[in-house]
C-alpha cells in the first residue's frame, strides 16, 4: 500500500548481516578492514544498540582499542550505509534493509527496553520535505527518532 509504513523486522542473523557489509563494500570498493569488520560483527550479535564506549569494552578484552578509532570506523559505517546512529541515546545499531531514498526512517525506541524497531514512511517523508522547503531548507536526511514502548513491553513480556 502506497504511502503507508514499511516495517523491518531484526530476522536476520549476525552472519547474513556480516556477509550484506562485505558484500556492500565490496560493491563500493571500499575496504572492510578488520577492525571494521569486528564492530560491526558487534554490532549484529547485540541484542540492543550500543555505545561507542561499549564497543571499546567489548573488543578490547585482547588487546585495548582506543575510542577514537571504534568513532572512525563507527563513522565509516555510518556513511557506507551499514548502520545507523540513535541520537537520543548516542547508540549504534546494523542497518537490516536498502533503503528508500524517497522514505523517512523511523526510529521507535523503547523506553523501557531500549529496543529499537526501524520503519519507513514515504508520507512522513513528503511532510519533512513540505515543511522543510516552506522555510526554504533542503534537507539531506530524514531521520526521525519516536520514544515509547514497544508492544512486548506494553504486554508486560519482557525481561
Amino acid at each position: 500500500m502506497a504511502g503507508s509504513p514499511h516495517h523491518h523486522h531484526h530476522d536476520e542473523t549476525p552472519e547474513a548481516l556480516l556477509r550484506l557489509a562485505e558484500e556492500a563494500c565490496q560493491a563500493r570498493g571500499t575496504q572492510f578492514t578488520p577492525l571494521r569488520r569486528r564492530v560491526f560483527a558487534e554490532l549484529a550479535a547485540a541484542r540492543e544498540p550500543l555505545g561507542a564506549y561499549d564497543l571499546v569494552e567489548r573488543l578490547g578484552r585482547e588487546r585495548r582499542i582506543a575510542p577514537i578509532s571504534v568513532y572512525r570506523v563507527l563513522d565509516f559505517l555510518i556513511e557506507a550505509g551499514l548502520i545507523h546512529r540513535i541520537a537520543t541515546r548516542n547508540t549504534y545499531l546494523p542497518c537490516h534493509h536498502m533503503h528508500d531514498p524517497h522514505a523517512a526512517t523511523v526510529f521507535l525506541v523503547c523506553s523501557r527496553c531500549g529496543g529499537v524497531d526501524e520503519v519507513t514512511s514515504p508520507d512522513l517523508a513528503r511532510g519533512i520535505d513540505g515543511t522543510a522547503a516552506a522555510s526554504g531548507f533542503k534537507p539531506v536526511g530524514r531521520a526521525v527518532e519516536v520514544e515509547g514502548e514497544c508492544a512486548t513491553c506494553q504486554t508486560g513480556e519482557a525481561a
